[in-house]
Formats: C-alpha cells, sequence, structure tokens
C-alpha cells in the first residue's frame, strides 16, 4: 500500500516540528565535529562509532519527516463499507459521516482518522493506523540517538583521552562548553520526555488500545479476546517480521488477522 501525502496547515505544528528539526541538526553537526571527528583523528575511537552515529541519525530523519507527511488513516467523505462489515461501522456526531469504529474525529485536522491514537504537534500530524509505526520508530530513534549523543559528550570530559590538536580559533573550540552544556540540556530534556511517551505507547500496543481510549475510558471492545503481544505489534507494523519493525523505509502493508489465529502469531 503506498503511502499518501498529507500536510496539516497548522502553524503551532510547524514550529514544534522545527523545533524538533533544530535539536536534531544542532546535534548532527556540533557532536561530531566536537567530539567526534577529534577524537578519531587522534585515534581515540574507531570509525565505526561515526558511521553508527549518523546511520541512527539518518534513521530518525527518515521516520521524523515519513510521519509527518503520510496520511494516517484519513477517511474519505463517501467510503464504501463492505457489506459484510456493516456492523463495524459507526456514525461520526461531528461530521456526519460513516467510519470504523475505533475512529477518531480530531478537532485540529477536520476529519475522522482510522484507529486514531491522538493528534501530535511535534510531527504535526495525527498517529493513526497507517503511520504508528512511523511514530513509534521516531521515538525509538531518537531515544538511540540522543542517548548515543549524551555517552560521547561524557566520555569526551571523562574518559577520553585529551586532544592534542586544536584549533582554536574555531569558533566551536572557542565556546565548546556553553555548547555542550545546551547539547547535554536539550539530550536530558528531549531523553525524559521520550522515553515517558514511548513507554506509553508501547503499553498501549501491548493492550491494543489507543491514547484516545484511554484517556475517554469508553472503549467498546473491552471484552474481545486479548490479542498476543506479536500480534498487535503485527497489526501495527504491518508485517510479522520483527526486523523490518525497525526499518523506516518500506512501505508499510495492512495486516488483519483473526482472534482465532493469534496464538499462532
Amino acid at each position: 500500500m503506498g503511502l499518501r501525502i498529507h500536510f496539516v496547515v497548522d502553524p503551532h505544528g510547524w514550529c514544534c516540528m522545527g523545533l524538533i528539526v533544530f535539536v536534531w541538526l544542532y546535534n548532527i553537526v556540533l557532536i561530531p565535529k566536537i567530539v567526534l571527528f577529534p577524537h578519531y583523528e587522534e585515534g581515540h575511537i574507531p570509525g565505526i562509532l561515526i558511521i553508527i552515529f549518523y546511520g541512527i541519525a539518518i534513521f530518525c530523519l527518515v521516520a521524523l519527516v515519513r510521519a509527518s507527511i503520510t496520511d494516517p488513516g484519513r477517511l474519505p467523505e463517501n467510503p464504501k463499507i463492505p457489506h459484510g462489515e456493516r456492523e463495524f461501522w459507526e456514525l461520526c456526531n461531528k461530521c456526519n459521516l460513516m467510519r470504523p469504529k475505533r475512529s477518531h474525529h480530531c478537532s485540529r485536522c477536520g476529519h475522522c482518522v482510522r484507529r486514531m491514537d491522538h493528534h501530535c504537534p511535534w510531527i504535526n500530524n495525527c498517529v493513526g493506523e497507517d503511520n504508528h509505526w512511523l511514530f513509534l520508530q521516531l521515538c525509538f530513534y531518537t531515544e538511540l540517538l540522543t542517548s548515543y549523543a549524551l555517552m560521547f559528550s561524557f566520555c569526551h570530559y571523562y574518559y577520553f583521552l585529551p586532544l592534542k590538536k586544536r584549533n582554536l580559533d574555531l569558533f566551536v573550540v572557542r565556546h565548546e562548553l556553553a555548547i555542550m552544556r545546551l547539547a547535554a540540556f536539550m539530550g536530558i530534556t528531549m531523553l525524559v520526555g521520550i522515553t515517558g511517551l514511548f513507554y506509553t505507547q508501547l503499553i498501549g500496543i501491548i493492550t491494543d488500545t489507543t491514547s484516545i481510549e484511554k484517556m475517554s475510558n469508553c472503549c467498546e471492545e473491552i471484552s474481545r479476546p486479548r490479542k498476543p503481544w506479536q500480534q498487535t505489534f503485527s497489526e501495527v507494523f504491518g508485517t510479522r517480521w520483527k526486523i523490518l519493525w525497525f526499518i523506516p523505509f518500506r512501505q508499510r502493508q495492512p495486516l488483519r488477522v483473526p482472534y482465532h489465529f493469534a496464538n499462532h502469531v
């Protein structure tokens, strides 16, 4: 299933996403220039660590861009309801359109989204059925990249050997302490926030409950059979191949497994 391009006209969301991109650029430019490259040139660290750093950064950026511009599962104005699934559809009391159950109307975007989890200003988009997997990858790689940058910042001052070749005329060298303090502050703030968000997202997938259902406490399917975590994650990521859960470059295919096959996923 190809991913439809989806843009949300929301200045607040653009500002939030711009802030995320600024933090990403700040760390991806300054951390290698101050820490990685100088210590690599003096033989303190192997080059593979730099490759891993940039690899994580690229995965993080791809997940951010795709989660932001991917259609989260917007319902068309005149959806075609399969004859055998009419009982699983309901009427939205805001846009007066038919929608599958567990869909939600986003007041900020102005339309209903299939299995909507929440509207996230940090990606300026809803998190729904078709981009939830990308949002999870974004949380994962943001945590990984932030932890990686914080670890190198710590090692730069307390573990690595002092640098012998330093060009004091460079701006980043003359203001190194202030730059690294700001990077550490942004990193710790980002890590704490993303860790909490990522944890709630994982719990929601394991329990097969969206954030909106938790807040409204009105899940109608509370008596439905509990699915194993492999099945709920497979449905979100669109594949049973666990290695593909970490790849943001692929296309997601919708995966639906009946409850009586739950133990065979």
